[in-house]
């Protein structure tokens, strides 16, 4: 188990510091990245904390996954590794599934 967690279900209200005090009493947490809309600032309802271990993250999860945040009941878990968005060019499998553009080559014209 890794140290970085999953959070959701998440109070559009909710702060970096109310998930900091959330987690603190399980482990030490290194950082707290609440994510918000690009364009309006307001939480997305989801955030990645990284806990200190993997111990303070098991604990954290244990703890925490289904109990009630401002109102709403926390959905807290591993975090999977980010995949790579948008489609992949070369190596394994061209171009992702046949979606998006060529990429050009120079002079190229299709």
């Amino acid at each position: 188990m890794g140290n970085r967690l999953f959070v959701g279900n998440l109070s559009f209200q909710i702060t970096d510091s109310d998930l900091q005090q959330a987690f603190q009493p399980y482990g030490t947490v290194k950082e707290v990245k609440l994510m918000t809309d690009r364009e309006t600032g307001r939480s997305r309802g989801f955030a990645f904390i990284e806990m200190m271990s993997a111990t303070d993250a098991q604990r954290a999860i244990e703890a925490l996954h289904g109990a009630s945040l401002d109102g709403r009941p926390l959905r807290v878990s591993e975090a999977e590794e980010r995949r790579s968005s948008g489609p992949s060019f070369g190596g394994n499998g061209g171009n992702g599934g046949g979606y998006g553009r060529k990429p050009s080559r120079g002079g190229d014209r299709y």
